[in-house]
């Protein structure tokens, strides 16, 4: 088992602290494990069994708990009321009307608080009503890649692990797979992905039309890390035959950020510092499931899938949020707009090496930038180094750095 430390410490620091630990993430991505970890760690601490009650809404022996009374009752009967008592609620979204019993029990000093569910919606609507200011999210993501490099500590050659990575999965189940049977992994991953479209999204939202919902998947997959509107995609399905309205392409790809399958990311205007309405890019939570599903070459497009990596390691670095920037007639493939001020800057090329011409073009959208943050370009070369004050770094490094960023630079 991976232990996710970042995540971990996370959710150490606010141990005790009388606010409700909301974690978030798609399906599969590690949310239970997470509890499960941090459960064990309470036990290292010498807290006792009998401090700590656990449900998993997925078993089929909770499944009489799903009212909300029911189980608020069933857990205060099992309170200690002298002690602390650390409640975790896995996938509490099955259980109907559960922002009530949250609710209540953030009421009590001596109830810790955990949940975790698998979409969005989770932290919209009425939850949010009924906890405003009571409780913290956390966005858990598949494995990061300093991760995943732990399934396979016999490997040297972190370049060659890197492509794996890159072009397998990184949802922990199935890279534990991968150590001893690569081929389950697709039928993993196909599993699923029906599993989220279909008893999370489709069923959910009563989407009659399925085939062309997944026309409208996989299109989206495969212009990763191309800008992309609804308009466009609702043009692009009328060549093809396929007659959608703009209003509900828009439900739809709100439906698959919602539920973490696709992470969106607005156009920022540098100049003018602010975001702009037309026009998104997106990015898969998994290259290894847009593989399963798209069932392209793994030789092929590996600038965009790169761009993808880098895009999921700065959401999962949390510095800030991660948009796709617009300079004059440039595009800066990221800018992050970090929570305690500032910017940064990033570019993400295949290979400039021995490239001059490939070079000077990413290098351009950064220099056009007329102010002293941060600014990177990360590649699949091997050197580093300073190109008029633009840091280049080869993308392995860069995801073994526990780092993450440097300190800004102020203007």
């Amino acid at each position: 088992m991976i232990r996710r430390e970042e995540y971990l410490n996370w959710l150490k620091s606010l141990q005790d602290k009388q606010l409700i630990k909301v974690i978030t993430g798609v399906r599969r991505a590690g949310k239970s494990t997470l509890l499960e970890l941090f459960r064990d760690e309470l036990l290292s601490q010498k807290v006792k069994k009998s401090q700590i009650q656990f449900y998993n809404f997925e078993e089929e022996k909770n499944t009489d708990l799903r009212d909300w009374r029911k189980l608020h009752q069933y857990i205060e009967e099992k309170l200690i009321p002298t002690e602390m008592n650390y409640v975790f609620l896995d996938e509490v979204q099955k259980v109907e009307h559960f922002e009530e019993m949250a609710a209540s029990l953030a009421t009590k000093p001596n109830v810790d608080l955990y949940i975790t569910g698998s979409n969005a919606f989770l932290l919209s609507g009425e939850l949010a009503t009924y906890l405003t200011g009571r409780y913290i999210s956390l966005h858990i993501l598949p494995l990061s890649f300093q991760e995943y490099s732990q399934l396979f500590p016999d490997e040297q050659n972190m370049e060659r692990l890197f492509l794996q990575y890159m072009n397998t999965t990184a949802f922990p189940e199935a890279a534990s797979i991968l150590v001893d049977n690569p081929a389950a992994v697709d039928v993993y991953l196909q599993d699923l992905y029906d599993t989220i479209l279909q008893k999370d999204i489709c069923t959910r939202y009563e989407i009659r039309n399925t085939v062309v919902f997944n026309r409208i998947v996989k299109f989206l997959f495969d212009s990763v890390g191309s800008l992309v509107s609804a308009t466009n995609i609702a043009a692009q399905l009328e060549k093809q035959g396929t007659m959608i309205s703009v209003p509900t392409v828009i439900n739809y790809l709100n439906y698959l950020t919602k539920c973490y399958i696709l992470y969106p990311a607005n156009r920022f205007e540098i100049k003018g510092r602010r975001l702009l309405e037309n026009n998104d890019k997106y990015y898969v939570v998994d290259l290894g499931l847009r593989q399963a599903i798209l069932g392209s070459s793994i030789s092929t497009d590996i600038g965009h899938r790169l761009e993808n990596v880098v895009y999921l390691e700065l959401v999962r670095r949390q510095n800030g949020k991660v948009f796709v920037g617009k300079q004059r007639d440039c595009e800066v493939d990221f800018v992050v707009q970090k929570y305690g001020g500032g910017l940064e800057y990033y570019q993400v090329a295949y290979q400039v090496a021995e490239r001059p011409e490939v070079l000077e073009r990413e290098l351009r959208p950064l220099r056009s930038i007329q102010d002293n943050y941060q600014k990177m370009l990360i590649t699949m070369d091997p050197m580093s180094g300073d190109i008029d004050g633009i840091r280049q770094v080869n993308v392995v490094d860069w995801l073994l750095d526990n780092r993450g960023s440097e300190s800004d630079t102020s203007l």
